[in-house]
């Protein structure tokens, strides 16, 4: 009995996923056909398109999934520790640095010895 549930699930869902690109297929049809409209009344009918097809897809077993993992992500960007400005600022400043500095060493590394290929070869 479980296993004819699972399939009518998966058959259910494969079902709005068809669905779903369907009528994101037929938005950008419809946005091709009255390329002559306003530009912003297009782009709220897209926007309304998109919410529909993603509405759809939230209700499949893979758009619960991804939604339950976009809920832990957020949780998990609340507990990071941002740096202030000043340390952003003196890391940048080190990085910028250090950039220089290899950068530097390695034209240096490349003139010294191109310069003594060139003498070595003549």
């Amino acid at each position: 009995m479980n296993t004819k549930t699972e399939a009518s699930t998966s058959y259910l869902d494969l079902v709005k996923w068809l669905v779903a690109i369907g009528i994101l297929i037929g938005g950008v049809y419809a946005n091709t056909v009255y390329s002559t409209l306003f530009l912003f009344y297009r782009a709220l009918a897209g926007v309304a398109i998109v919410g529909v097809a993603a509405a759809i897809l939230l209700t499949t077993e893979q758009g619960k999934a991804a939604w339950s993992l976009a809920k832990e992500a957020r949780v998990e960007v609340r507990k990071v520790v941002w740096p202030s400005r000043e340390e952003t600022t003196q890391t940048t400043l080190i990085v910028v640095l250090v950039v220089a500095l290899v950068g530097l060493l390695m034209w240096g590394l490349d003139s010294g010895l191109s310069w003594g290929v060139h003498a070595v070869i003549g």
